[in-house]
C-alpha cells in the first residue's frame, strides 16, 4: 500500500469521525423544541422538572455489577415548618445478589441553573451536584458532565460523555401527555460512565454507561395519571424509549397522549423516529413484600410497522421506591432484553419505571343469583375493576353437592358469559356455579360462588322425543336438521367449546335445514336450538 493510498484512508478516517462528533458544539440546536445547553437547565416558568440518571457499572477490583438511579426532581413542597425546593432519588442495585440501597430525600437547591446544567445541594451526606464539565478555561465542555451524590452507606462519583444525538422523544420534544397535560422531552441514550464507587466504606474504580433523561412541563408524575415506562438499549446500536399511560379508569387509549415509543436507530444517519401503533402485553406479576402493591414484572413489545417482537423482563423484585413524605411508592429497576427486530435477534439492558400498579380482580355473579336457573339463560358475571394491563381468563364450575365439589364447565374464557347446556343436571336439582378469574400468571386472582338456584330448569325441547334431529354426528361438510314440526321464531346455533357462536340461522315453517359445516375446524362443537323461549343442546363433533 502506498502513502497516497494510507493519507487517503487516514483522512477520510479523520472526516468521518469529525463528521459523527460535529453535534457536539455550543450551542447544539436540532430541529424541534430543544437546544443545548439551554434546556439542559431550570424552566421557570415549568412547575415541575426532573434530571434522571440511570445506567450499568462494573467494578473495576471487584468485577461486581451494579445498576444505578440518580434523580432530581423540582417540585416544591411544604412539610409543617419546612418548605423544599423537591426531591433527590438515589438508588443502587447489587446485580449479583438484588440487593437495593435505597435513599430519597427532601433538598433544597442551592445552585440551579437556568442556562445550563449546574445543580448543587448540601445534605447530610454531604455536598451533592450534577453539572456540565469545564476545561481549564472555564469553559463547558459540550456533552461532558460530572456528578457526585451519597447516602450514608454509598457513593458515587461519576464522568459521564454523551457518545450518540439527543434523542428527541416525540419527533420534536414538545407533545401532549396525558388527559391534559404536556410535557418537554429529550434522552441521551448513550453514554459512558467512569468514576468512584463506594460501599460500605469500600471504594473502587468503575466503567459503565448510563442513560440521561431530561423531562420538564406540568405533566406530574406524583399527582398525575399512571404509566409504565421502559428505556432500552439493544446490541444493534438501537436505542428505545417507550410507556404507557392509564387514565383513571385504568385504560390505555389507543393515541399518542398515552402511548408512545421514540427510538434512535443509526448515529451516522441520525435515525429516529416516533410511533405509537405498538403493543405492551404484560406476562408476569409480582407483589411487594408487604401485599401492598403489584407491579408487572416482564413484558412482550411488539410493533408491525417497525418488525419489533421485544420481551423485557424485571431483573430484580426488589427494587421498589418509597417517598414515605408523599405516601408515593414506585417501582425503579433495570431490565434484560431478549427478540427481535426485522427478524435479526438482539438482545439488551435498560431500566423500568412503574407508577401503575395492579389488583386482584374483583367479580360478583350476575346470573344467576338464586331462585332458578334456566340453561336457555346465559352464566354471566361482572368485573368490577377492569385493567387494560391486566387481561383476565375465567374458569367456570359448577356444584350439585353444596359446594363439597365443583366440577369443569368452560376454561380460559376471554368474556364474562357462558351458555351451558346443563350436561350433568336435571331438573330440581339445587346447583352453584363458581368463577375463577386470573392474569396471565394466576399471581392476581380470585373467585366468586353464586347463591344457589333452588330448581334448575331445563329445556323442554327434547331430542329423545325426535321433536328434532340432525345428523350425521360426527360431521363432515354438512350437518342435515330435521324437524317433526315448525317452530315459532325459532334460531339454529353452532357454538365452539369457548360459548362463541360460529355459525346461525333461523328456521320456521321449513322442515329440513341444511347447514354447512365444512370451514369448521376438526373440534367438538354444540347444536343449540331455539324457539319461543325455550332452549336445548347437544354435543356434536366436527371431524
Amino acid at each position: 500500500m502506498n502513502f497516497k493510498t494510507v493519507l487517503l484512508i487516514f483522512i477520510c478516517l479523520i472526516t468521518s469521525l469529525s463528521f459523527s462528533q460535529a453535534w457536539k458544539t455550543d450551542p447544539y440546536e436540532p430541529v424541534g423544541e430543544i437546544a443545548f445547553p439551554l434546556d439542559e437547565g431550570r424552566h421557570a416558568t415549568e412547575s415541575v422538572e426532573w434530571w434522571y440518571t440511570s445506567g450499568h457499572f462494573t467494578g473495576d477490583t471487584s468485577t461486581k455489577e451494579y445498576s444505578f438511579m440518580l434523580t432530581y426532581f423540582y417540585y416544591p413542597q411544604t412539610f409543617g415548618i419546612f418548605s423544599f425546593d423537591g426531591f433527590r432519588i438515589l438508588n443502587i442495585t447489587d446485580e449479583a445478589t438484588g440487593t437495593f440501597y435505597q435513599d430519597t430525600q427532601p433538598v433544597n437547591y442551592s445552585t440551579m441553573s437556568e442556562i445550563d446544567l449546574n445543580i448543587e445541594t448540601t445534605l447530610v451526606s454531604g455536598t451533592e451536584f450534577l453539572r456540565n464539565k469545564l476545561d481549564v478555561s472555564n469553559d463547558r465542555l459540550p456533552f461532558q458532565y460530572e456528578l457526585s451524590a451519597s447516602s450514608l452507606i454509598s457513593n458515587i462519583s461519576f464522568d459521564l460523555e454523551t457518545i450518540k444525538r439527543p434523542l428527541i422523544v416525540g419527533g420534536d420534544g414538545l407533545f401532549d401527555q396525558g388527559l391534559a397535560n404536556y410535557t418537554y422531552y429529550y434522552s441521551q441514550t448513550k453514554n459512558t460512565l467512569t468514576g468512584s464507587f463506594t460501599l460500605n466504606g469500600n471504594t473502587e474504580n468503575v466503567t459503565g454507561t448510563a442513560w440521561i433523561d431530561r423531562q420538564y412541563g406540568n405533566f406530574n408524575p406524583f399527582s398525575g395519571e399512571k404509566y409504565e415506562w421502559f428505556s432500552l438499549q439493544l446490541d444493534n446500536g438501537t436505542d428505545l424509549n417507550l410507556w404507557n399511560i392509564f387514565t383513571a379508569n385504568r385504560e390505555i387509549p389507543n393515541n399518542a397522549k398515552y402511548k408512545i415509543l421514540s427510538a434512535y436507530v443509526d448515529e451516522a444517519q441520525n435515525t429516529q423516529y416516533t410511533i405509537n401503533d405498538f403493543e405492551i402485553e404484560r406476562l408476569e406479576y409480582f407483589f411487594t413484600p408487604d401485599n401492598l402493591k403489584s407491579y408487572s414484572k416482564k413484558w412482550r413489545l411488539t410493533s408491525v410497522s417497525k418488525n419489533i417482537d421485544l420481551v423485557i423482563t424485571a431483573r430484580h423484585e426488589s427494587t421498589e421506591v418509597n417517598i414515605t413524605q408523599l405516601s408515593f411508592r414506585f417501582f425503579e429497576g433495570s431490565l434484560d432484553v431478549t427478540g427481535t427486530i426485522n427478524g435479526i435477534s438482539v438482545t439488551g439492558v435498560g431500566f423500568g419505571e412503574l407508577l401503575h400498579n395492579y389488583e386482584h380482580p374483583d367479580v360478583d355473579m350476575a346470573n344467576p343469583t338464586g331462585g332458578f336457573y334456566n340453561t336457555s339463560t346465559p352464566i354471566t358475571w361482572t368485573l368490577n375493576n377492569p385493567d387494560d394491563g391486566r387481561p383476565l381468563k375465567y374458569d367456570l364450575e359448577y356444584s350439585i353437592d353444596n359446594k363439597s365439589t365443583f366440577l369443569p364447565i368452560a376454561t380460559g374464557l376471554t368474556t364474562p358469559s357462558y351458555t351451558w347446556d346443563g350436561s350433568g343436571i336435571n331438573n330440581g336439582n339445587d346447583v352453584w356455579f363458581k368463577v375463577k378469574a386470573y392474569s396471565v400468571d394466576n399471581t392476581l386472582s380470585s373467585e366468586i360462588i353464586s347463591s344457589s338456584s333452588s330448581s334448575v330448569t331445563l329445556s323442554k325441547l327434547d331430542f329423545k322425543d325426535k321433536m328434532v334431529m340432525f345428523y350425521p354426528n360426527p360431521v363432515e361438510e354438512e350437518l342435515t336438521v330435521v324437524l317433526q314440526e315448525s317452530l315459532i321464531d325459532g334460531v339454529i346455533e353452532i357454538i365452539d367449546i369457548n360459548g362463541r357462536t360460529i355459525l346461525k340461522t333461523k328456521v320456521g315453517s321449513n322442515n329440513i335445514y341444511k347447514i354447512d359445516t365444512q370451514l369448521l375446524i376438526q373440534g367438538v362443537y354444540f347444536f343449540k336450538i331455539s324457539s319461543n323461549g325455550v332452549t336445548s343442546v347437544e354435543k356434536i363433533i366436527k371431524k
